[in-house]
């Protein structure tokens, strides 16, 4: 066996310090200093994906179960940056709500670990034992706080995730009893060589396929968990589940519909369902959200719509599909959570995840009103934001693919998502306040926030290297 520990090194080392953490807390009982190791974990997790870059260290191990390409490498990013900005955002929010703040910074870390191990998992035992350590880990932290509403957030989340893992088994069983292998090279040779006659088995692969990580991307008909979940878990967990589980479920989908079906028959198969998901999603989340008063609420029936729009790119099969996915997934990381980091920090103070009660937020604090808007415009699309580029960057890959349908229906529900997106701002800014008293706003969640909305930005403004970068990621998984 190809042991190459070198290609495991960052996530190694995120689960070295997430030990260090909880063997810290346990010692010196120092909680201000586990929010700082937890940065400089994912720091120097970061410089470590940083070297696999240099060439000839990227490769494949343990017998090819394990890859580390541009597209694995271009995740692993988008969960360390996602990981860096709950742990800034979180400190005040765990401080004052549990005592158990090393375990929460450890279980941050191991579940960004699992992330980047299924975004570099070639092999189908591999993949489901990441997408495991991932789900207990979230389970776990949904279920963080000891009130009703987090304990039902956390049972929920794991009991679906355990249905959804069971489906997503008997979809892997398929696969290897037709090809007598877990590895995704070799599934996709000898589905190709035994295509038409493996038609109906695979399709029906395919579908439990889509079920299981369905779950993961919260598209419709799967998204049955997301909106209990995002308001009753704390709301760090809520804004790390809303971008870092997505991402996770979107890197494991395009790595394995791309490398073990995308022979062409087969993908032109799969296709058809992405699309016919997508406008699902799309349409039922906007829809929803519109009728939402919880903030959380409607920032879950949101996350939904947006999955819908990343599947317009699963649903195209040239690279121009998975580089709009990868940039979508860059600007929606910065974009999403700059808004739940600002929620957090509103919600914190007003005691209330009302929208109605964020009326007037602007003159209690100009900042987080602000932050929170730029955010909200972004995710409607407005230019010149990251989300704007974003979906004109998915839009014109479908366009390209033929798919003018569903970039109609996209841009008809992205109309319908500034209805509720545009009223959440009105009422911060048009709003009479209940109460004249100031909003302050943590040091480390201030940074947090900057870092979120300055990327936003920076993503509408100059979105050219970045669409260079992931074009070369996407380059390596489709060529």
């Amino acid at each position: 066996m190809d042991i190459k520990l070198s290609l495991l090194l960052p996530e190694l080392i995120l689960v070295g310090f997430a030990l260090a953490i909880v063997l810290l807390d346990l010692i010196t009982g120092q909680k201000r200093l586990l929010v700082w190791l937890s940065v400089l974990g994912i720091l120097i997790s970061a410089a470590a994906t940083l070297t696999l870059l240099e060439p000839g260290s990227a490769g494949v191990a343990f017998s090819d179960m394990l890859v580390v390409d541009g597209f694995a490498v271009a995740f692993k990013f988008v969960f360390l940056v996602s990981t860096l900005l709950i742990v800034l955002a979180s400190a005040q929010y765990i401080r004052y709500l549990t005592p158990f703040q090393g375990e929460y910074y450890a279980l941050l870390l191991l579940a960004c670990s699992g992330m980047m191990l299924m975004a570099s998992a070639a092999d189908l035992v591999l993949l489901y034992l990441s997408l495991e350590l991932t789900g207990i880990t979230l389970a776990i932290l949904a279920g963080f706080l000891k009130n009703a509403g987090s304990a039902e957030a956390g049972m929920k989340f794991l009991l679906l995730s355990a249905i959804s893992s069971a489906v997503l088994l008997y979809g892997m069983t398929i696969l290897i009893g037709i090809t007598g292998t877990t590895n995704l090279l070799e599934i996709g040779a000898m589905v190709a060589a035994g295509y038409p006659a493996n038609r109906l088995p695979v399709l029906l692969s395919i579908v439990l396929l889509l079920a299981g990580f369905g779950f993961k991307m919260a598209a419709v008909p799967f998204q049955m968990w997301v909106p209990d979940v995002y308001q009753g878990a704390p709301t760090p967990v809520t804004a790390f589940l809303s971008v870092a589980s997505k991402a996770a479920g979107f890197a494991v989908t395009l790595r394995v519909f791309h490398v073990a079906l995308g022979y062409a028959p087969i993908a032109a198969d799969w296709s058809f369902i992405f699309a016919v998901v997508s406008a699902l999603s799309m349409t039922v989340g906007n829809i929803v959200a519109i009728q939402q008063l919880n903030i959380k609420r409607m920032m879950g029936y949101s996350s939904i719509a947006q999955a819908g729009y990343l599947l317009v790119g699963v649903a195209v099969l040239p690279q121009a599909g998975v580089s709009a996915v990868l940039f979508f997934l860059v600007s929606y990381t910065v974009t999403n959570l700059g808004a739940f980091i600002a929620i957090m920090a509103l919600s914190e103070r007003l005691g209330s995840d009302t929208i109605s009660d964020y009326a007037g937020a602007w003159q209690r604090s100009p900042f987080l009103a602000i932050c929170l808007g730029i955010c909200l415009l972004s995710l409607t699309g407005v230019p010149p934001t990251a989300g704007f580029f974003a979906k004109l960057f998915i839009f014109s890959a479908g366009i390209q693919f033929g798919l003018t349908w569903l970039i109609i229906v996209g841009v008809v529900n992205s109309v319908i998502s500034a209805y509720y997106y545009i009223g959440v701002v009105r009422a911060m800014f048009v709003g009479t306040p209940k109460s004249e008293e100031p909003i302050g706003v943590a040091v480390t969640l201030s940074l947090a926030l900057v870092l979120a909305t300055a990327g936003t930005f920076i993503l509408g403004v100059f979105p050219a290297p970045a669409m260079q970068a992931v074009t070369w990621a996407a380059g390596s998984l489709v060529p």
